[in-house]
């Protein structure tokens, strides 16, 4: 059954006959109905259809005859085919060049930002790969760039699907359902779950860890056009930047005047056909530098078919001569911006001809606004957006006469019909073409650019009235209204709140009277005045202080009581209006700051009370406000005229640095609150915004330009809201009959009561499903707040909803839900009814969270302060406790090394709070698996076993104490793994290349077993030598590691065949390729890193003041010392582990460098130069002639004192002359000061069983 059949239906799935998709999983057999069979399979077989190449890499083999041809997993490129495709493209260059090329592209590019490789490979994508090639008729070099894709022939590319192929990682194995390679390149990454499964998860648990720098492969996305996830009912498309609120549906294929579908044979078809993918690729993706950084932005659906539409329709009027390109109507917060960016882009790159495109506005901020959203985005040059902003009309027709890609202006240039240009090749953009100001200077654009094509840019429709529009652009050639980029999800839903005040407005005609007179009168200086004598006493209705002081306390009560709080624009109806509500609502800000302080001085308050207003004495201190407005002539004796003084706040807005629009952009920075009467209402987007205030009379698109400012797209924002103090309610249903109906007439702005239904819905769903797990929401909010009983019944929940996997993720996927939609309803009052069954749910996901989030401790405190601070304690005697000084993450994170296993058992099976106990021993597993992992891939069968564990539990076949009776004896298990290099006599980077040559391997006798260490060693020290900075990016220096591997590996015993000896050859070289950096830098610890470890206490006498001035939380000068334990110095070479750092000590001075470290010494042999337990100062050993004392480790002897594989001794070599400048050790004498002791004497001493760690400089202490 193909998986677009299935639709979503309440809480399950049903296909076409009606049968529930749940019901079938769950009495059919699992083979038809899981995530292979129902989305995965059916993908494939699309893309077949779509004449792909499609093969299976589950028994891929590696190899030059491998089934793909690559050397080893962590290869993403299949190199073999970019090679053919390469010598296909680019017959006439040499050889050479082909291969430079492929150097260029499969180079590392680990050590820049994802979305910087991204770019700077998508450049080579797109304009070819720079190289040298010999200069046959001139001599020396000349400058080529090898084509990478065939931009003109689409079907002339490799096109290969592979499914579930393998990527090894640092950490992990990542396999995706579907890669889509073009000429070896992965392009496109496909991940699915079943339809049961929500769609978000293969982005949370999937995408995310593929693209992780350490748990990921992240090399995989240095290619990557977008990433798909569907679950056959649902699918979405984003870029490697963005964030799930950017994950984007596609609904129609290739017209938008198809009926719009969401399904994944609509993604695929619509995005991986041949020619759509590499128009996409080529035209539909920018990247754009914005305030939060970097960010790769691909099309969206309505974008794509949009410009496709506008660009036909644009080439069609110009070959008739006419030049109305058309209308291109796209709501407000659909990215009209960027569509005009990638109009202007893919015109310049595929249709000849000599472009200028004229971008035109009608205001200096908006024409600010575009030139920074084309420079963003690389279209043109900081110098090119200077430069071609034309001053005046003069100034255009000198642009225009230039050799311009681009240029930027106002409509008010165009005063006359005087010819500029009467070039055939310029094309002119306005943006919002349509409004009053456009009817005369659009026509005289017209005549001043006769044979230009003009195409208008807008968020809101032709009405009557608007019919000159229509004369200069044209009908529409492209339609996306409100309610359709709502129901894509390209804005969020916008909620409407009346709260116009009690004083009504007399004439019922009054808003119709404003309207028109605010439409004729516009909003500049002389026009303010011809305002307020046309309405005379209506004017004063509207702006009576009693009116404007009762708004501006409600603004105050109603922003700090938002859940989601985000940015706000109060709207008022002039200038001096929109400063006196600034003023006053800074007056009433400053009497409820003082409130709040002086409530908290009250001894009598509770824990809760104090907690909330704590936290609302911190929104009030934080936020910032800002009065912005448009610069006018004389304004300051026109403001004083009204008592306001608006010196201050234009010297503000004039000065400030960084700018206050750009603050106030910055979702992180105080401005949150702006006050304002026309600057900012079009053209200006602040994500973040999620509240408009709204007390200014308005209709038609200036309103719907206004209300959208709060509808684009913000993490955590579920809605924008619609505050209505001007009962603006009869012009709103009026624009949106215009403006937004979808194609069902449903309105696209809902009154906030839809929106309370919802948050009803979520919390009774919730509930629902915390009560079939036995935990009751309703009867833990009637307990007594400050009781023993609530924290253990919250502590009841945790242990109830923490484990299995399946339950934790249901309850956080509903807990997340009631907590966005009840962010997004305060402070209605009505959101009281939920508050505390929403607040209790959402203490008990924290919790959940915080001990579930991995092995770093997560700080909830927040949090826990949201709950008046009643997880501060301890709960039980089990220990369930969030402490502060921890982290307040619920519980200490298990050493697995120091483990009391039988404790263990004995404390769970007694315990009542056994899913968080299991958790907690996950979570530690986990840990150390990571580590273990890392440092070695043949341990990735332990990983396997533990997930295999963890998965049998989640499906109900192992019960929770077989399961903690497994994972003890698993940790065990990996103690002994931990120690298993100890007991082979190797270091932890030998064993990880001896586990590579016997796992798997002959049967190997122990003498075979000791020439294999052998062979690990000499190696080894032979690769150090060849690990160059960036070795891995040159064909040379990776062909010399390889050649090293197989020279060495020549030496292995016989009972190695010449199929096992060419599979250990690439098995070596993919494990030193994926391991070692170079220069010194790789998985295994290194010398310069040594004193990065972690801090652990350092137990002393208080009174000593040798350790006074010693810190433990953190190094804080260049003049501070490690201190270290000596044994773990000694051993750390041999472990490749990081000694534990027990302090850091102030040296007051002395000249120290990253060498030295502290140390204390045990033993009287060194007496009396070194006493026993004296404290001393070492220095890494560097190299060179030694006289003196030395820290040294040694395989051959134990120090007959201490029965350690380590010593203090002085030092005495003598060496043997081997010739050709080689020798060795011929003799080493240890000797002690103190005579009671003998000498150690080392003879024929190798590299492998001896080494000097540390010199010993001084004693600090005795």
């Amino acid at each position: 059954m193909p998986a677009e059949q299935f639709v979503p239906c309440h809480h399950f799935n049903v296909c076409r006959n009606g049968l529930r998709i749940d019901l079938l999983e769950k009495y059919m057999p699992n083979a038809y109905f899981n995530e292979e069979h129902l989305v995965e399979l059916p993908a494939f077989t699309l893309f077949a259809s779509l004449e792909w190449g499609t093969a299976s890499a589950v028994e891929e083999t590696f190899g030059p005859v491998g089934t793909f041809r690559r050397e080893m997993s962590g290869e993403v490129v299949l190199v073999s085919r970019l090679r053919k495709a390469l010598i296909k493209l680019n017959s006439k260059l040499p050889t050479e060049a082909i291969e430079m090329a492929i150097t260029e592209l499969t180079r590392d590019h680990s050590a820049m930002e994802l979305v910087a490789a991204n770019r700077e490979i998508y450049g080579l994508l797109k304009e070819g790969v720079p190289v040298s090639v010999p200069d046959q008729e001139r001599g020396g070099q000349r400058p080529e760039r090898v084509r990478v894709m065939d931009w003109d022939n689409p079907a002339e590319n490799d096109f290969l699907a592979i499914r579930q192929i393998t990527f090894t990682g640092p950490l992990y194995t990542c396999r995706p359902d579907i890669v889509g390679f073009v000429n070896g390149l992965p392009l496109v990454v496909l991940e699915f779950k079943k339809p049961s499964v929500p769609v978000r998860n293969a982005f949370d648990e999937n995408l995310t860890s593929y693209k992780h720098a350490q748990n990921g492969i992240s090399a995989l996305f240095w290619y990557n056009a977008f990433m798909i996830v569907s679950n056959g009912t649902e699918s979405r498309v984003g870029s490697i930047t963005a964030d799930w609120d950017r994950f984007f549906e596609w609904k129609r294929i290739a017209n938008e005047a198809e009926p719009r579908k969401l399904s994944l044979s609509t993604i695929i078809t619509g995005l991986c056909d041949k020619t759509r993918l590499m128009d996409v690729l080529e035209n539909f993706t920018i990247f754009s530098e914005l305030k939060s950084g970097r960010a790769k932005i691909v099309s969206q659906n309505h974008q794509y078919l949009g410009v496709n539409s506008a660009i036909a329709a644009s080439m069609k009027a110009h070959a008739a001569g006419h030049g109305r390109g058309g209308v291109f109507w796209h709501t407000q917060g659909a990215g009209k911006s960027y569509s005009m960016v990638f109009f202007a882009q893919k015109i310049l790159r595929k249709i000849p001809g000599n472009w200028t495109f004229v971008v035109v506005t009608d205001r200096v901020e908006l024409d600010d606004q575009i030139a920074k959203t084309f420079k963003a985005c690389g279209a043109v040059s900081e110098a090119e957006s200077k430069e071609c902003h034309a001053t005046s009309g003069e100034h255009l027709r000198e642009l225009l006469a230039g050799n311009h890609r681009y240029i930027f202006t106002l409509i008010h240039k165009f005063q006359t019909t005087e010819m500029l240009c009467d070039r055939r090749d310029v094309i002119v953009l306005t943006d919002e073409a349509h409004r009053s100001q456009y009817d005369t200077l659009a026509l005289n654009m017209r005549s001043a650019l006769p044979n230009a094509l003009f195409l208008a840019f807008t968020g809101t429709p032709l009405i009557a009235g608007e019919e000159r529009t229509r004369e200069v652009f044209g009908d529409y050639v492209s339609i996306y209204d409100f309610q359709q980029s709502v129901d894509d999800n390209a804005t969020v839903s916008l909620f409407y709140e009346n709260r116009t005040p009690e004083l009504q407005l007399v004439n019922p005609t009054l808003n119709e009277d404003i309207y028109r007179i605010v439409e004729d009168a516009g909003l500049d200086e002389a026009k303010e005045n011809r305002l307020q004598q046309l309405l005379g006493q209506r004017y004063h209705i509207l702006t009576r202080d009693e009116r404007l002081d009762t708004i501006a306390r409600d603004i105050v009560r109603h922003f700090l009581g938002r859940g989601f709080q985000g940015k706000a624009m109060v709207v008022s109806l002039d200038k001096a209006t929109a400063l006196r509500m600034h003023d006053k609502v800074r007056k009433y800000w400053a009497e409820e700051t003082a409130r709040v302080k002086k409530e908290l001085g009250n001894p009598g308050l509770g824990v809760e009370e104090k907690d909330g207003l704590l936290d609302r004495l911190q929104r009030l201190q934080t936020v910032d406000m800002a009065l912005i407005v448009s610069p006018g002539q004389n304004e300051i004796e026109q403001m004083k005229s009204f008592g306001l003084d608006i010196v201050p706040h234009r010297l503000r807005m004039s000065t400030s640095q960084p700018s206050l629009d750009e603050k106030f952009k910055d979702p992180n920075d105080p401005l949150s609150i702006v006050f304002l009467c026309a600057m900012w209402l079009t053209g200006f987007d602040v994500p973040s915004c999620s509240t408009i205030y709204l007390d200014k009379p308005m209709r038609n698109h200036t309103l719907m330009q206004t209300i959208a400012r709060a509808n684009r797209v913000f993490a955590g924002k579920r809605c924008g809201l619609i505050v209505d103090y001007a009962n603006v309610l009869a012009s709103l249903e009026k624009a949106l009959a215009i403006y937004g109906k979808g194609d069902g007439g449903q309105k696209p702005i809902r009154d906030k009561k839809a929106l309370l239904e919802e948050l009803r819905k979520a919390v009774g769903d919730a509930l629902d499903l915390c009560k079939s797990h036995g935990v009751d929401i309703p009867a833990i909010e009637k307990l007594p707040g400050s009781s023993m009983e609530r924290l253990a019944a919250v502590a009841d929940a945790v242990e109830k909803l923490i484990s299995p996997d399946t339950v934790r993720k249901e309850f956080l996927a509903a807990e997340r839900l009631v907590t966005a939609l009840y962010k997004a309803i305060m402070p209605d009052v009505a959101a009281l009814e939920f508050s505390a069954k929403a607040y209790c749910m959402k203490i008990i996901a924290d919790i959940i969270r915080g001990r579930t989030n991995g092995p770093e401790p997560v700080d909830v405190s927040k949090v826990m302060s949201d709950i008046n601070r009643l997880l501060d304690e301890s709960i039980t005697a089990e220990g369930f406790r969030i402490d502060d000084k921890k982290g307040a993450q619920g519980s200490a994170l298990i050493d697995l090394s120091r483990i009391d296993f039988e404790a263990l058992a004995r404390r769970f099976k007694d315990s009542r709070r056994k899913n968080v106990e299991l958790e907690a021993l996950k979570r530690a597993i986990r840990a150390k698996l990571e580590r273990l992992v890392l440092l070695n891939k043949s341990r990735s069968d332990y990983l396997s076993k533990f997930e295999e564990m963890i998965e049998e539990y989640n499906a109900g076949s192992r019960n929770i104490d077989d399961l903690f009776k497994d994972l003890l004896k698993f940790s065990r298990s990996l103690t002994e793994e931990e120690e298993r290099h100890v007991r082979e006599n190797l270091t932890e980077e030998e064993l990880t290349v001896f586990d590579v040559l016997t796992r798997p391997g002959p049967n190997l006798t122990s003498e075979e077993r000791d020439q294999v260490k052998k062979v690990a060693r000499h190696l080894l020290h032979r690769l150090h030598i060849l690990f160059v900075l960036n070795w891995r990016e040159t064909v040379q220096h990776r062909a010399q590691v390889r050649l090293a591997i197989e020279d060495e590996l020549d030496q292995l015993p016989g009972s190695y065949g010449k199929e096992m000896y060419q599979h250990k050859c690439s098995d070596v070289f993919e494990h030193v390729y994926e391991s070692y950096v170079g220069d010194g830098k790789s998985v295994f610890v290194d010398l310069e890193d040594m004193h990065s470890g972690e801090p652990v206490e350092l137990p002393r006498d208080a009174d000593d003041l040798f350790f006074n001035d010693v810190i433990q939380d953190g190094r804080i000068e260049d003049s501070y010392l490690p201190i270290y334990d000596l044994q773990a110095v000694a051993t750390s070479f041999r472990e490749q582990t990081k000694p534990q750092i027990k302090g850091w000590k102030p040296m007051n001075g002395r000249k120290v460098n990253k060498d030295m470290f502290i140390a204390q010494v045990v033993g009287k042999s060194m007496e009396p130069t070194i006493a026993d337990g004296s404290w001393c100062l070492f220095r890494f050993e560097r190299g060179g002639s030694r006289h003196g004392v030395y820290l040294i480790e040694s395989r051959q002897v134990t120090d007959p004192e201490t029965g350690l594989a380590f010593t203090i001794k002085r030092y005495h070599s003598e060496k043997e002359d081997l010739g050709n400048d080689q020798w060795r050790h011929k003799r080493i004498v240890l000797s002690p000061d103190n005579k009671d002791f003998k000498d150690i004497i080392l003879e024929n001493v190798s590299g492998d069983d001896f080494r000097v760690v540390a010199e010993f400089i001084e004693i600090l202490k005795t």
